[in-house]
């Protein structure tokens, strides 16, 4: 009881965005729960192996939600003595972990999907899978499809890339599942002749995964890697700052990415004249407003040089 109360009591005392993330990765873990269990009994049942494969890469779910569920908690804490800029960066780990475990289940999928085909060309026979397994699979592409766009929709309205790329995660498990609901469709009512679509189909998910996963990890490690923001929000960053009329020349801009959070640092020429007060009050309007744009978290480090 006492450990319920502490796990309400955290809930109630977390900011509105870590709220919705633990919310939407809560109903991903319990709704991968019962489609995981769903689909082993039904591929067991129907002798489907596609579909206790299908079953399985649900339970890999389970490892990216627990993965959400810890390294967002850590990455909202804030800095610290051994971290100055705060812990935003281990929601970018959690993102690099996710890919990581995506391109090991594509991987997985298109070895298995290709060892099946090797073994029809051979001329072995394919087992025909019952009517509950290929439902099994519908019902999960409309969960798991309504899960993706679900967590895609919060992961986007709280800017939060650990959320997108977990959406991902559900989504993969859909184009999992219309690989196995072709196959099994084909392979009872096409005739035997047909049953290698199952796993055809499972190697053309398998690579439309690894695809996801790499567009993943490697945006991930390109924020780990401390990459600078494109070309276009540094474009932006530079009007917003030459807005106030005071300011020329805003110069040696620098920007990172800190988790769902930007870092920037630049240079602006002020009057030479202009009194050290006058001069901070500057500064403060322009952290303000990129404050405004970027979110209260973004972090602005301004140095003030004398117009010549």
């Amino acid at each position: 009881m006492d450990k319920i109360n502490h796990f309400f009591l955290t809930f109630a005392t977390m900011e509105p965005r870590e709220k919705e993330i633990y919310k939407v990765t809560w109903i991903g873990f319990f709704t991968n729960l019962i489609l995981t269990v769903g689909k082993v009994i039904a591929g067991i049942v129907g002798q489907s192996g596609a579909m206790v494969a299908d079953g399985l890469h649900s339970a890999s779910d389970f490892f990216t939600d627990i993965v959400v569920l810890l390294f967002v908690r850590m990455s909202a804490k804030p800095r610290d003595k051994c971290h100055d800029y705060g812990h935003g960066k281990y929601e970018t780990l959690a993102t690099v972990m996710v890919g990581l475990a995506l391109f090991g289940i594509g991987a997985g999928v298109v070895y298995k999907g290709a060892v099946e085909v090797y073994r029809f060309a051979s001329g072995e026979e394919i087992a025909i899978p019952a009517m509950i397994a290929f439902w099994a699979a519908a019902v999960s592409i409309v969960v798991k499809e309504w899960l993706f766009r679900y967590t895609a929709r919060v992961g986007k309205q709280i800017n939060s890339p650990v959320t997108i790329a977990n959406a991902w995660h559900h989504r993969s498990d859909a184009f999992s599942s219309i690989g196995v609901l072709i196959g099994i469709g084909g392979a009872r009512f096409l005739g035997s002749g047909w049953r290698v679509l199952d796993p055809i189909a499972a190697v053309i998910v398998g690579i439309v995964i690894i695809k996801v996963s790499y567009r993943l990890w490697v945006s991930g490690l390109n924020e780990l890697l401390e990459k600078s923001l494109s070309d276009e929000e540094e474009d932006e960053i530079l009007r917003v700052v030459g807005v106030n009329p005071l300011i020329s020349d805003p110069h040696n801009l620098k920007t990172r990415r800190i988790g769902a959070n930007i870092a920037v640092e630049f240079h602006i020429r002020l009057e030479g004249s202009m009194s050290v007060l006058a001069a901070h009050e500057v500064c403060e309007d322009v952290e303000r407003r990129l404050k405004e744009k970027y979110g209260a978290k973004t972090q602005v480090i301004v140095h003030v040089e004398p117009r010549r």
